[in-house]
């Protein structure tokens, strides 16, 4: 491929419908390497020289990178265009993609339907084959959520495997850079070039949570919840020492607190640059009593350890991905969106998101696999071996292409 092969007017005409992207660098051209002939699209919280790096805060719209995140510098390196940023939830804290400031990001298969969050640019970009792999960031969820809704695949790394360096972090032990892509193929090329890729080591048995932990899922998500069990002859279970909607709080107040202190600055100089709801988002983590927030780090610590030892005796764990399919821009996030996503952002571990199935009014539903500290390549072995007996992935239509 060369840079003339981007065909940038019918790309930006396909985008205009989706709005995934908030910035083009039309200058990009591919390099030498493994990734040669890739192009790829950059969530806006990660640095890209020369293109805003906005982290989705409107108050941040003219800081402009002077260097390319590490990750970024990566696949630059190794072949791959890069060709733009992407639209993302303001300050990645959020479940819908519907920015205040760049506007609201659509599902590829349903207009009017949220991609998810907080990396719905970079999934809906991907889904609709206007870049062949987009980065994202998952702090609680937001690869694999969008990756579900999209109906594609996303790769959230063991904690510090890819670096940060470069990014807009908003809570630190929790956030992951991770890639996502229309096939496998092209996920685990990306991921060997951004991380240090290690022998696969088999996974042998898979752990299923008892009752899901008491989360309400839609009908199509437990189907295919259960057709993927099946396949994978899971049978043995665990639980959890708390509710997962008490571990996902946990999480969020986490997150709050973090962004509540990370923005500080920007709160004061320049408060119109952030949003009304996110300043209510920010609010959580700084009102929290102090014993509130020792329970929380308790619930944490306490929760990593559980799901680290049900992966060290069973080698994985099937959840779904989230608990329903995507839904109209109209309707309130459910509260429940990340109660799955988040335990393995909780625990430092890599998790993978993949097709699994449809609903009735043919949006994609997902199941994740949870593995070891270090698996990725056991993992998307296993999910390989998945992904050939479901052949869920189906692209949206109309469907653009370079």
């Amino acid at each position: 491929m060369n840079n003339l092969m981007i065909r940038w007017n019918d790309l930006k005409a396909a985008d205009a419908e989706l709005n995934a992207f908030v910035d083009f660098d039309e200058s990009a051209r591919p390099g030498e390497g493994p990734l040669h002939g890739m192009t790829i699209g950059i969530k806006a919280n990660i640095a890209v020289e020369g293109l805003p790096w906005t982290g989705g805060i409107g108050g941040f719209r003219e800081r402009i990178a002077t260097r390319d995140a590490d990750a970024v510098a990566r696949l630059r390196a190794a072949g791959a265009a890069i060709i733009g940023t992407l639209n993302m939830e303001e300050a990645a804290l959020g479940a819908k993609t519907d920015n205040p400031f760049f506007g609201a990001t659509q599902n590829p298969h349903r207009i009017g339907y949220t991609p998810g969050g907080s990396s719905g640019g970079s999934a809906a970009a991907v889904a609709a084959g206007l870049c062949d792999v987009a980065l994202g960031t998952d702090t609680m969820g937001s690869v694999r959520i969008p990756a579900a809704y999209c109906g594609i695949y996303g790769l959230k790394p063991t904690r510090g495997a890819i670096s940060q360096d470069g990014l807009e972090i908003a809570e630190a032990t929790l956030d992951s850079i991770g890639p996502m892509a229309r096939s496998l193929e092209e996920l685990e090329a990306c991921s060997q070039v951004l991380m240090d890729w290690g022998d696969a080591q088999a996974i042998e048995n898979i752990a299923l949570l008892e009752n899901l932990g008491g989360v309400e899922c839609e009908p199509p998500v437990l189907e295919n919840y259960r057709k993927v069990s099946a396949l994978l002859n899971a049978t043995d279970s665990f639980s959890l020492p708390y509710p997962l909607t008490r571990i996902r709080y946990a999480g969020f107040i986490a997150t709050s607190l973090a962004l509540s202190e990370s923005l500080t600055e920007l709160l004061a100089t320049d408060p119109s640059g952030i949003s009304d709801h996110l300043k209510f988002l920010l609010s959580f983590g700084p009102e929290r009593s102090p014993s509130d927030l020792a329970e929380d780090r308790i619930i944490l610590a306490e929760v990593s350890e559980a799901v680290n030892a049900v992966v060290d005796q069973h080698g994985a764990i099937l959840l779904p991905t989230a608990p329903q399919a995507a839904f109209s821009h109209t309707d309130r996030a459910p509260a429940n969106q990340a109660d799955f996503t988040c335990l393995a952002n909780i625990a430092g571990l890599p998790a993978i998101s993949i097709p699994a199935g449809w609903n009735d009014s043919g949006l994609p539903v997902a199941v994740q696999l949870i593995g070891a500290a270090g698996n990725e390549a056991g993992l998307l072995q296993l999910a390989t071996r998945l992904d050939k007996s479901l052949s869920a992935y189906r692209q949206p239509s109309p469907f653009y292409r370079q």
